[in-house]
């Protein structure tokens, strides 16, 4: 069994899509052993106890500097002994000792076609403002290694999303979510579980 910690920051729709994946087996020889978010009160935290998986909060406003809190999320992540670590919406740069310790272990899913608005400042609704702003006819989502960079790890799978003409960024996020996201993450944790 591949034991997947998921790291989460907001509403956890992607953690949602990797819950009901191994719950209707499309995620097969995989257990959810925890859930971290760096942000109290979010829902996926709520999505995670309907589930019956174990979650916690770890936040970098709850230490005195960065140092402290790398060490203690090093030592809570460390405590739930993954076999791979998800990055759903997490938007706290991992500590390159978790890097380091964690090589090959760590994925995260990016709403772009990477190299496409992906890197430094590109998350969240800024990755689909800029993509409507440069006029693109097609965007996607990407899931990839975590190495040190920002979005620079190798890629695991994409899909490519069609954008538009009266598209917002919302608009374009959620369609992003609904025909990649959902889909890409289960797929590539079901590839890698497979390889166990």
């Amino acid at each position: 069994m591949l034991r997947v910690l998921v790291l989460v920051s907001g509403g956890g729709t992607n953690l949602q899509a990797i819950i009901d994946g191994v719950q209707n087996g499309t995620i097969r020889n995989t257990e959810l052993v925890g859930v971290i978010s760096n942000n109290p009160g979010v829902y996926a935290l709520e999505r995670a106890g309907l589930a019956g998986i174990p979650s916690e909060v770890v936040s970098p406003k709850d230490y005195p500097d960065r140092e402290a809190f790398n060490r203690a999320f090093l030592a809570k992540v460390d405590g739930y002994k993954p076999d791979l670590i998800v990055l759903a919406g997490f938007l706290v740069v991992i500590p390159p000792e978790m890097i380091d310790r964690y090589e090959g272990q760590i994925i995260n899913i990016h709403p772009s076609l990477i190299p496409s608005f992906c890197g430094t400042g590109y998350y969240g609704l800024k990755v689909h403002e800029a993509a409507l702003k440069r006029g693109v006819k097609i965007s996607g989502a990407t899931v990839h290694y975590v190495d040190k960079g920002t979005d620079t790890g190798p890629i695991i799978l994409q899909k490519a999303v069609e954008v538009m003409p009266d598209d917002t960024p919302e608009k374009l996020q959620r369609r992003i979510m609904e025909e990649a996201e959902w889909k890409l993450l289960p797929q590539a944790i079901d590839m890698i579980a497979q390889k166990q």
